[in-house]
């Protein structure tokens, strides 16, 4: 199956070639959990935040459909 993936601002540098915002097609096995994602990707859990999979918040346990759309967002600071 396959999804597709944003990896916003400071979690695009841990995919090559990855920018930050930009879409990118990513091939999984079926039964891919986000947790297995972002194992796959890299990901540091601590350096994620908020994750959605088309446009709604999961938990890392959500179990990954064909055609997802994922964004990943690190936590973010303020002022």
């Amino acid at each position: 199956m396959r999804v597709k993936v944003k990896l916003f601002t400071t979690l695009a540098h841990y995919v090559p070639d990855v920018k930050p915002g930009e879409p990118f097609e990513f091939d999984l096995q079926n039964g891919t959990t986000l947790s297995d994602l972002m194992n796959q990707l890299n990901l540091p859990e601590r350096e994620t935040k908020v994750i959605f999979i088309n446009g709604r918040m999961q938990p890392l346990d959500y179990q990954l459909q064909d055609n997802d759309e994922v964004g990943i967002f690190p936590p973010i600071g303020g002022g």
